[in-house]
């Protein structure tokens, strides 16, 4: 069986870690291949190519600028990846509040001490 195109959605492309980084390169502003490829260790073809598939999903948008074409974050993309991942927050929520539970138990049970029969 052919294994899913990664240009398919948001999430099969930022399950690629290059691209990820690509994107946490891009929220401090547009950015020209060769500098991304420079910042990551890859050669120009290779930052091309995975910038093709991001933005093919709609992860970031290119410009040009003279004979540069600039990438930028195109963040509106990642709202599905955004909002499945909200879907855990309740999850997430109640897992920290039973923590911090827990934690608040323990702290009560160091201040009263131990309790077995030390009274002489």
């Amino acid at each position: 069986m052919a294994r899913a195109a990664t240009t398919s959605d948001a999430f099969n492309a930022i399950a690629e870690p290059q691209r990820r980084e690509i994107l946490v390169l891009l929220r401090g502003g547009e950015r020209p291949v060769t500098d991304l490829a420079r910042d990551l260790g890859m050669t120009q073809p290779q930052a091309s190519k995975h910038l093709r598939v991001l933005r093919e999903v709609g992860l970031v948008r290119v410009r040009g600028a003279g004979k540069q074409r600039l990438y930028d974050l195109d963040a509106h993309g990642l709202r599905p990846v955004h909002e499945w991942v909200g879907g855990f927050e309740r999850f997430w929520s109640e897992s920290f509040d039973r923590l911090d539970e827990y934690v608040q138990d323990l702290k009560q049970a160091r201040q009263e001490g131990p309790h077995d029969g030390d009274d002489q």
